[in-house]
Formats: C-alpha cells, structure tokens, sequence
C-alpha cells in the first residue's frame, strides 16, 4: 500500500474531493440549480481552492479542460462510470485505461464498484486490473463502493456501509468512498471495518450548510479522512464559502459551531 501521508491527493493524511462526473452519471440536470456549472471551467475553477486535494472528473472532461489547470488542480482520473439511462442490474464499464490517465498526468484514479449487483464479479474481476496497473504507475486508487442491485435490501444500512467498507480493504484499495452511515458510532464502526484503508464520506444530495457540515464533522470525529463532494459545493450559488468551512472542518479539526460564521 502506498505510504499515504504524503500522497498527492491528500492533506498531512486528509482529503477533500472535489467530484464533477455528474454529467455523465445524472445528466445535465444537475447543473440547473445553478446553470453556469454545466460549464466544467466553473468547477475547475472552485478546484483551486486550498480546501480541495483533488478533482475527480471522467475522461473526456480531463482531456478538455484538466490541461489548461494541471498546474493548480489535482487530477482524479474517473476511470468507469454509467449513465442514468439504462436498466437492469447496476454495472459501470471502464472508459478509460490507467496507462492513459497516466499519461495524461493524473496523480490518482477512481474507481466505482456495485457490490450485491449481479455483475459484481465482473466489476471485481476490472477493479483489479485497474488496482494493479495503478500500483505499477505509482498512483493512489479511490474506490466509490456502493452496495447496490438485487441483493441489498438497504444501502443505508450501518452494517452494509460497513461491509462496502471493508471491501475496500479486501480489493486493495488505498481509499474508499462510502455513504454517511447516519451516525458517529456507526461511522466508527465503518472506519476499523476498512483496517488501513482510508475512508472518506460521500457528499450526496445538496443540503443546508448546517446538516452537511455536521455529518462532515461526525465523520471526522469517527476517525474518517475526509469526504468527496459534488452537489454540496457547486450547487451553491456561493461555493467558495462552503469550502472555506469545510477547510476548517476537514483539514483543521474544527467544529461546525466555529465554521458556520465562514460558511453564512
């Protein structure tokens, strides 16, 4: 496993993920609440805040726009992803290879599993391959595990988040994406689930300020490494402040109480 305190995606150990494959996953719906970020430069730009470790974006956007930032922005190269148009069983194909977001100066990849779809061997069976082409170009890999299909019942669940967790551990990976379990100690309970792998909470749907900051924090306090987030930040008309409280929250211990008057 690489040695992660001094990795390229995150802080002295913690992270922040700046996440922008929505318009491939969701479609461009959302981007209504507000229209400007349906234009990658947008994100790109909040991307630069201090707050942020990394952007993850899919492949046609880092090709267009990653060039014109790779000097203040660091590339989390998507590597699979689906749309929201299909039916049947969760599955999301590789649409790119690590050699080529090699290439294109990526400083880590991600990957998002479905555990309990009925093609989860196949995604395990392609994560691999991607952990271990990773491995041999020096990069981090951040797995978005998310039990999903016919056989989880509830993917809110404490004990399901903590198995997506754990999973994470067993794969390989250096990082793992889960959802907010919905409570501290359920959160702490996912973090030892995932041993030495680094957990980070899943931002979500947008909510007000005080919720989210706070479910950030609780994962903090669990033991967690920070979060990647999407909606939370650029469907704010302000997103900079957002990320001005979560700098505190995430890299410097702070509480929501003393964030909340940056994030007004």
């Amino acid at each position: 496993m690489l040695p992660f305190k001094g990795s390229p995606i995150s802080r002295n150990g913690t992270m922040l993920v700046l996440a922008y494959d929505h318009g491939l996953e969701h479609g461009p719906t959302d981007f209504d609440a507000v229209p400007e970020t349906v234009d990658p430069e947008t994100v790109f730009r909040s991307a630069t805040h201090d707050a942020v470790t990394a952007l993850a974006v899919q492949k046609g956007i880092a090709e267009a726009y990653y060039p014109s930032y790779e000097d203040d922005v660091t590339l989390l190269a998507k590597i699979n992803g689906t749309s929201a148009l299909g039916m049947g069983e969760p599955y999301s194909p590789p649409n790119w290879s690590v050699e080529y977001a090699a290439e294109m100066g990526a400083d880590a990849v991600g990957y998002t599993i479905y555990p309990g779809s009925n093609h989860e061997a196949k995604m395990f069976k392609e994560f691999r391959e991607v952990q271990e082409a990773a491995r041999k170009h020096d990069l981090p890999v951040v797995l978005w595990s998310y039990p999903r299909g016919q056989g989880v019942k509830n993917d809110t669940k404490a004990e399901v988040i903590a198995y997506a967790a754990r999973i994470g551990l067993e794969l390989g990976a250096d990082v793992t994406k889960v959802k907010y379990p919905g409570s501290g100690d359920a959160m702490e309970w996912v973090v030892d689930s995932a041993g030495r792998t680094k957990v980070i909470m899943s931002g979500g749907s947008k909510i007000d300020d005080r919720t989210f900051l706070e479910s950030v924090e609780s994962v903090m306090n669990a033991g967690g490494d920070g979060l990647a987030v999407g909606r939370n930040v650029w469907q704010r008309e302000q997103p900079r402040r957002l990320l001005d409280a979560l700098q505190g929250v995430v890299h410097e211990g702070r509480s929501t109480e003393d964030v909340l008057g940056v994030s007004a």
